[in-house]
């Protein structure tokens, strides 16, 4: 996938990025710059997409997501509906690989710190005790005067790299740079599809949001993801039925028709292949 270049604004005053957002939804854009993003969703749920991996978000969620990898988080749609108790906050670092200069990670001391980052060029997500640990840690980061804020960042990369609780995402951390005009295409095309994957989706459908032929499309959404655009479906079909199986409201008969199947066993069979377990399984599994 092919995504829009985003300029993060760093300033004068400090020689990294650290902020708080707190907006109606995430960011419902596929990007990507060339500072390291270190994000830890404190409220929110939606779709993240990190290079080629598709997954939900929740709250608590803490991401490393490297240099130039393209990234898009959407919020669930109840945060669409401008409900006023309703907020999406994460916090947010930016920093540049080289920041502390060109020899800081060539030290012997900041070798498990420099395979961290080049380990995060595919984007990783943090779990287990060490999630909580660097959700505290970035907390203080927050709000530290200079120049606790780069000691606290150390902390922080170091905390990860010394820990095993930590999984890559993408399989991939190369792709390629478009012009903006080709990432509003590309972002029509993750929208109409988040939005509407529930339902059948014709392949004339999706390219004409695309707007290239219907001929063109396969081998151009392809191209740019690795996958095709049936894969790409299910996989945020798979990924809502997850969401579905853990709040526990529902049959799993519904979750498979709440997740825009419209056969039981291709459900069953599809949601195997994915998560390698039945939907009966991974619910007892992850909610008992």
């Amino acid at each position: 996938m092919k995504p829009q270049l985003l300029k993060v604004p760093i300033g004068f005053e400090y020689s990294f990025s650290v902020r708080q957002d707190k907006v109606p939804y995430f960011y419902n854009r596929w990007h990507y710059h060339p500072e390291i993003e270190l994000l830890h969703i404190e409220s929110g749920t939606g779709t993240q997409l990190i290079g080629d991996s598709i997954q939900n978000f929740q709250d608590g969620d803490v991401l490393l997501v490297g240099p130039n990898l393209p990234h898009y988080w959407r919020s669930e749609d109840r945060y669409f509906a401008g409900e006023s108790d309703l907020w999406s906050i994460a916090t947010v670092v930016h920093f540049q690989e080289n920041f502390w200069g060109e020899r800081f990670l060539q030290l012997p001391e900041n070798r498990p710190i420099k395979a961290l980052l080049d380990k995060a060029r595919a984007g990783i997500r943090v779990t287990g005790a060490t999630q909580q640990r660097v959700q505290d840690l970035l907390t203080k980061l927050r709000i530290a005067p200079s120049p606790e804020r780069i000691l606290l960042l150390l902390t922080t990369l170091q905390t990860i790299a010394i820990s095993n609780d930590t999984t890559v995402l993408s399989s991939s951390s190369q792709f390629a740079r478009i012009s903006e005009a080709e990432a509003d295409q590309i972002n029509r095309i993750y929208a109409y599809s988040i939005a509407n994957f529930q339902q059948k989706i014709s392949l004339e459908e999706i390219a004409e949001v695309a707007s290239v032929s219907p001929n063109s499309f396969c081998r151009y959404f392809k191209s740019r993801t690795r996958k095709t655009y049936s894969q790409f479906l299910l996989e945020l079909r798979i990924g809502h039925a997850c969401r579905l199986l853990l709040e526990g409201k529902l049959s799993i008969a519904q979750v498979c028709y709440e997740s825009g199947f419209n056969n039981f066993s291709n459900f069953n069979k599809y949601f195997k292949a994915h998560t390698g377990l039945s939907p009966l399984k991974y619910q007892q599994q992850h909610i008992a």
